[in-house]
């Protein structure tokens, strides 16, 4: 199946979600992510949740690593959409996110971050038994992740597909896809 109609069909399952499920789903997805391992990590890159798109609540994951690894830095990214690149900012909390144009909420006061990353949570739409994603279709994580080395995990309330056709070379593999019933590695 192609990008764009795997784009379509995810997007439709997820907002068929009701509350109760979509909570439920995401208790499951923050159980799977607190058996990580994260006695080498000291930065992690989270991107923040379009709630009304049910995207995974990673503030359920922020909140979780604030109260049990408080030496952990968390960082967030501010989309430019104009020049299709991200910076990345220390997140100082949920009072100082602000929502975008696009509904996307990004950090308003912290001080960009340009130091190491040692994980980055990937936002996606869909993911395949190979460890490639579907987003939605502007290349900000990509071109963000040809230049780290970092452990690159996806968040999905779903399962795999098993094939993404139209894989190009530009499309960076995760590590790891996390979902409510596994971790996978790829």
């Amino acid at each position: 199946m192609f990008k764009s109609e795997i784009r379509k069909q995810a997007l439709k399952e997820r907002l068929s979600y009701h509350d109760d499920e979509y909570q439920k789903l995401n208790k499951m997805l923050l159980k799977r992510f607190q058996a990580l391992d994260f006695s080498d990590i000291t930065t992690i890159h989270i991107f923040l949740p379009i709630v009304e798109k049910k995207e995974p609540n990673t503030f359920l994951l922020i909140e979780w690593l604030a109260e049990n690894h408080p030496q952990i830095q968390i960082i967030v990214p501010k989309a430019d959409f104009e020049t299709a690149l991200m910076t990345h900012h220390e997140y100082l909390g949920i009072n100082d996110l602000q929502k975008n144009l696009y509904n996307i909420l990004e950090p308003q006061k912290g001080n960009i971050h340009d130091g190491e990353i040692d994980m980055v949570l990937i936002p996606l739409l869909a993911f395949d038994k190979m460890g490639y994603r579907v987003g939605f279709g502007k290349g900000f994580y990509d071109r963000f992740l040809e230049n780290i080395n970092a452990q690159k995990i996806g968040l999905s309330l779903s399962p795999a597909i098993d094939r993404i056709d139209d894989v190009s070379e530009h499309d960076i593999r995760l590590n790891y896809c996390i979902t409510p019933t596994e971790t996978i590695k790829f």
